[in-house]
Formats: C-alpha cells, sequence, structure tokens
C-alpha cells in the first residue's frame, strides 16, 4: 500500500469529512481514507497497482474538493 496526503482548502465542516471519505473509499484501489477538519489534510491509503496521485486528486475535484 501506498499513502497519499493532500490539502484540500474547501473542508470546513463534519459533512465536508463524510463526503471526501465516504466517496474516495469507494474510488477503485483505494483502502483507506482520513480526513483532518482542522488542517484539511485529506490522508489516502491506496494500491498503487490500480490507482494514481491523479487520478485521486482528480476524483476530490469531481467530488468538489481540489487538492491545493
Amino acid at each position: 500500500m501506498t499513502t497519499l496526503d493532500v490539502i484540500a482548502n474547501d473542508i470546513s465542516c463534519a459533512h465536508c469529512k463524510a463526503s471526501i471519505e465516504g466517496d474516495l473509499t469507494q474510488a477503485p484501489g483505494v483502502d483507506r481514507v482520513e480526513v483532518d477538519i482542522d488542517t484539511k489534510a485529506v490522508h489516502v491509503v491506496y494500491d498503487d497497482t490500480e490507482t494514481t496521485p491523479d487520478a485521486i486528486k482528480a476524483k476530490l475535484t469531481d467530488i468538489g474538493y481540489p487538492a491545493a
């Protein structure tokens, strides 16, 4: 497993956290997602044989939380 840490400046509340964690966890190759509301950090654990950092960032953008 590989990790990716990004900042998504549009994170502001528990709903944002739940949306990101729920939607990204469903993406192919993503194993685990943790969002810290205070720091706006998104920590993703993923299988690098199934997805890429660019694909994860694109998914974040698609759900309304583009990576900074």
